[in-house]
């Protein structure tokens, strides 16, 4: 099988679909593998490493996809991409399938197979191929680090003959992969931690990383998890009543960071504008959901927002201010998946009937297959 890494052409972007690890794994398993140049350059590999790894360097996105089986990119194929690629080949990158349906018709209309990184089934067979967990990780990590940027004040406790520093009141809402490394990472810092989430096995995992639960736990709140491990929503009473106990928390808080997103869906509304101007000057919301409407609809993609002194900020792709990690991380992900999309002797012949297969599908034979944009 002939593998293609493209060059991210996102403004923005920084991040590659492969490593040298990952291409010299490619090759010993007898595969072809073709890099863009300077694919890697924002993530600190160069060419050459690529090359000494076994790939072949080529010099723009159309010498690199001559005669590919298997497109591998960070983000979904834009539109002179499209003009490259031809009917049977393959690409599987993180797509935003729900917010970009059209992507999905021009995949089915060019074609191609496509598979959406996104939709790699949360199963224990899946692990090492769940980029969504693996880039949410280091978002969690980086979204504590720009809010003590933003925040402009000490974490931790300090005891100085000048007095004392009392330490910042860091709130996660939300405990998925991402509210868990916000947790973790604030604690690390010397924050006084507190989480909340609508999911019962949450409450746990919060109290196993040292910080505080916030939540009601009435009976919807205990049936308030899908098979799949995604929070469910959550009724307007039981809303209400969520709101009335943050509001009175989140008003002592000096960051707050919100990471609740449903699958499909707009961003749910955690932190409402009445609840921002209770906050003391300075305080810090870092809104991991902007992208899709916001935890708090204060917030803009990309943007520091200042309310009354209060800082928002609603960073859309923090994995990819940490693009060495974040790479390297999702190439492996991708190298993980790609023994499911080869036959015996190593040519591209997708196994259909895996589940994991199928979950992750988005095109086939000309079709949008996905029942998530099918409606089956």
């Amino acid at each position: 099988m002939k593998i293609a890494v493209l060059k991210e052409r996102r403004a923005g972007e920084p991040r590659v679909a492969a490593t040298p690890d990952t291409v010299k794994k490619f090759v010993s398993a007898g595969h072809e593998v073709a890099v863009e140049a300077d694919s890697g350059t924002l993530s600190g590999i160069r060419d050459g490493d690529f090359a000494d790894a076994g790939a072949k360097i080529c010099p723009d996105a159309k010498a690199t996809l001559a005669g590919a089986d298997l497109i591998l990119k960070v983000r979904a194929l834009m539109a002179d991409e499209f003009e490259l690629v031809t009917a049977g080949q393959a690409v599987a990158a993180l797509m935003e399938p729900h917010g970009d349906v059209e992507q999905a018709n021009r995949l089915a209309e060019a074609g191609i197979d496509a598979f959406a990184m996104e939709f790699v089934p949360r199963i224990t067979r899946a692990q090492s191929m769940d980029a969504l967990s693996s880039q949410s990780n280091l978002a969690g990590y980086r979204a504590v680090i720009e809010g003590a940027h933003l925040y402009g004040r000490a974490f931790p406790m300090m005891m100085t003959a000048a007095g004392t520093v009392a330490p910042a009141k860091v709130f996660v809402m939300g405990a998925g992969v991402a509210g868990l490394q916000a947790i973790a990472t604030a604690r690390r810092l010397g924050a006084v931690v507190s989480a909340t989430d609508v999911r019962p096995a949450s409450k746990e995992q919060v109290a196993s990383l040292g910080a505080k639960f916030i939540a009601v736990e009435d009976e919807e709140f205990k049936a308030a998890e899908t098979a799949g491990g995604y929070a469910k929503q959550m009724s307007p009473e039981y809303q209400a009543k969520q709101a009335e106990l943050v509001a009175s928390h989140i008003v002592k808080q000096d960051v707050v960071i919100t990471t609740a997103l449903i699958p499909g869906r707009p961003a749910p509304e955690l932190v409402s504008e009445a609840m921002v101007r209770t906050m003391r000057p300075g305080s810090v919301i870092i809104d991991l959901a902007a992208a899709q409407g916001g935890n708090c609809k204060l917030a803009r993609p990309d943007e520091v927002v200042d309310v009354d002194g209060v800082k928002i900020y609603g960073p859309t792709n923090l994995p990819a201010a940490i693009a060495a990690d974040a790479s390297a991380l999702y190439a492996k992900n991708l190298l993980a998946l790609s023994p499911l999309l080869v036959n015996e002797e190593g040519g591209y012949a997708p196994n259909w009937d895996d589940e994991i297969v199928q979950g992750a599908a988005l095109t086939r034979d000309g079709k949008i297959i996905h029942p998530s944009l099918t409606g089956a």
